[in-house]
């Protein structure tokens, strides 16, 4: 089990929740999850390294240090634990996560700890349904004395052949197995269409758990942000801008105001827990792009967590041991 490591920033908290007499519901931890970033490309490969990445111990300081409050840990745990029920989870991976989450959240950060890239509950979900259930089983446990600044998010970016008849169930149960054991645990519940805003309005979830925060993604307008990118099914040719036109700026302003009446009406927070351009597409129009959405994001009081720190589509570029400034600049200005 990972030790009890609480930084100065959540005894804090901790010690406010005591005067209270109460825990801090989801809109003022979705407050401290605030400017976030996603560890992608690491514990989510098919192994770790397999994507040219491996998630070190100093990358949690280089992001504390940065002004970063949150890291969001995708982790592909299908692909450590056995096929057959009790659906066990390798102990050594286990560890392996363990870690991850120890020095994140020694660091005073915020930890999202979600199940990743489970490509065979979206191709047949109905034969993958109990393995996901029981891959929560063993989570939820697990972390169940650990502190609230740990949450977890039930699956990433349901998809393919996942219907919303099919999803409201699976993720109602999800949650129900996780509140036996963390009844106060924050859950990110996530809409279908890789967690499109659009289908914010198909989610069916217990409205009245004071815990629960929705968490959508944001790669608007895709023919800018996945130029160039070749796992997409479709081929998106590069030198695309985003110039920030007036209309370009509305598009996007009419998805996140989609999302705040959403939450407005539900009284569930938001997080944006996946945004960002590919680095085909060139660094003037990314960072103008950034800039625009992290602030309009904020203003709408959504927490966000940036995709992402090092690959791809990453604010580092771990060769050169550098932060990519203009990125780093759009989403924490003065960073």
């Amino acid at each position: 089990m990972i030790k009890p490591l609480v930084g100065i920033l959540m005894l804090g908290v901790l010690m406010s929740m005591v005067a209270t007499g109460r825990q801090d519901d989801a809109w003022s931890v979705n407050a401290r999850l605030g400017r976030g970033i996603n560890m992608g490309n690491m514990l989510e490969a098919p192994r770790e390294g397999a994507w040219f990445a491996r998630l070190k111990e100093p990358y949690f300081d280089l992001v504390k240090e940065a002004g970063f409050t949150s890291v969001r840990i995708p982790v592909r745990w299908s692909a450590h634990a056995l096929d057959e029920a009790p659906y066990t989870i390798d102990a050594k991976f286990l560890k392996r996560v363990d870690l991850a989450v120890e020095q994140a959240l020694a660091r005073g950060l915020l930890v999202v700890l979600n199940v990743h890239h489970y490509n065979g509950f979206m191709e047949d979900p109905a034969a993958h349904e109990e393995r996901l259930l029981g891959i929560w089983e063993q989570l939820s446990r697990h972390y169940r004395n650990q502190p609230r600044a740990l949450c977890f998010e039930v699956l990433n970016e349901p998809s393919d052949k996942v219907t919303p008849e099919i999803w409201n169930r699976v993720q109602n149960k999800a949650l129900k197995l996780i509140r036996k054991s963390n009844p106060d645990r924050i859950i990110f519940a996530a809409p279908l269409g890789w967690n499109r805003i659009g289908h914010l309005k198909s989610l069916e979830l217990p409205f009245d758990d004071p815990n629960l925060i929705a968490s959508v993604h944001f790669y608007e307008p895709f023919w800018f942000t996945h130029q160039g990118a070749g796992w997409v099914k479709r081929d998106i040719p590069v030198g695309k801008e985003w110039l920030g036109t007036d209309g370009q700026k509305a598009e996007l302003l009419a998805d996140l105001d989609e999302a705040a009446r959403w939450s407005k009406e539900h009284g569930i927070p938001i997080n944006v827990g996946e945004f960002g351009a590919y680095e085909k597409a060139g660094m003037e129009s990314r960072a103008r792009w950034t800039a625009f959405l992290t602030r309009e994001m904020e203003k709408r009081g959504m927490s966000w967590n940036y995709w992402e720190f090092c690959s791809g589509f990453g604010v580092y570029d771990p060769d050169e041991k550098i932060w990519r400034t203009e990125l780093l600049n759009a989403l924490i200005p003065n960073g």
